[in-house]
């Protein structure tokens, strides 16, 4: 099984597909599944869009991507996602419609994720919930955590909300030892300021192999986390950098095989052949 992960899109829903593409195309190796570690951009109504995302928009298009592109069929995105044929599963971020994600998330009360677009390709998992990807006889078990977490006790749609701490306290009870945590948020043992405490506790009490995460701006990086067990992994968000060109760390494969997992920081020798002029004829 290989599995692709991705953060920060902000918009660009489709630019994660097309990556994957060019990957199987280059390598000869197959991708099961997306997994995205939260700012999808996710705005249906133009009327909901948050400051920061009315700003960018001004000067970039792409951050109104899932408006533009995913709330209503187009016929030839719809045949590229049929011939992919692989599914986004993400986490929240801060930067997401979310009224309508509850919306959908209570609409969808009996599931651990649900899609959020017209095509069904991308879908959101719901905070604390054990998921399972499954191909054949390999599974990747693997938990999300959505929005950022707050020290001045907030309690906007944006940062994490109640009924999700219930979900995480569940969470720590259990025995199971998992493949893969992501998170939107880094945990909150920096000393920048921000990050949530709720994913130090999940990292503290809760075995991982692997700790995905975005949000910070941040360069990509690995380390070993506090807890001496789990590798944590800083992805890059999927941004275009002055030249035009993704940044290194903004595409990483984990691959489980005989349940070993290994992970590999895509070449930027491959990202380079998608620029931010030319991805989207891609």
């Amino acid at each position: 099984m290989r599995v692709a992960l991705f953060s920060d899109i902000h918009g660009k829903i489709l630019l994660p597909f097309k990556l994957v593409d060019l990957y199987q195309k280059e390598t000869g190796n197959k991708i099961d599944f997306i997994l995205q570690c939260g700012d999808i951009g996710a705005y249906p109504d133009l009327e909901n869009l948050d400051k920061a995302t009315i700003k960018h928009a001004q000067y970039d298009r792409d951050e109104l991507g899932f408006f533009d592109d995913f709330t209503k069929e187009n016929q030839e995105i719809k045949s590229f996602l049929d011939y992919l044929n692989i599914n986004m599963i993400c986490v929240r971020g801060n930067h997401e419609d979310h009224d309508f994600l509850d919306h959908l998330e209570k609409e969808n009360d009996q599931d651990s994720l649900f899609p959020i677009d017209i095509y069904k390709r991308v879908f959101v998992c719901k905070s604390g919930l054990k998921q399972e990807l499954v191909i054949e006889n390999e599974t990747l078990s693997f938990v999300g955590i959505g929005r950022i977490g707050d020290r001045k006790g907030r309690t906007e749609k944006r940062f994490i909300q109640d009924y999700e701490r219930t979900e995480i306290k569940k969470l720590l009870k259990t025995k199971d030892i998992f493949d893969v945590l992501i998170t939107h948020d880094k945990d909150d043992s920096g000393q920048r300021g921000y990050g949530m405490s709720e994913i130090r506790t999940v990292l503290d009490q809760v075995i991982f192999h692997y700790h995905f995460y975005g949000h910070t701006g941040e360069p990509f990086k690995q380390e070993t986390d506090f807890n001496g067990i789990t590798q944590s992994v800083k992805i890059k968000e999927l941004e275009f950098n002055e030249s035009g060109i993704l940044e290194r760390g903004c595409m990483i494969i984990v691959t489980k095989e005989n349940g070993k997992l290994d992970i590999e920081i895509v070449d930027q020798k491959l990202t380079n052949k998608m620029t931010k002029f030319n991805w989207k004829a891609q």
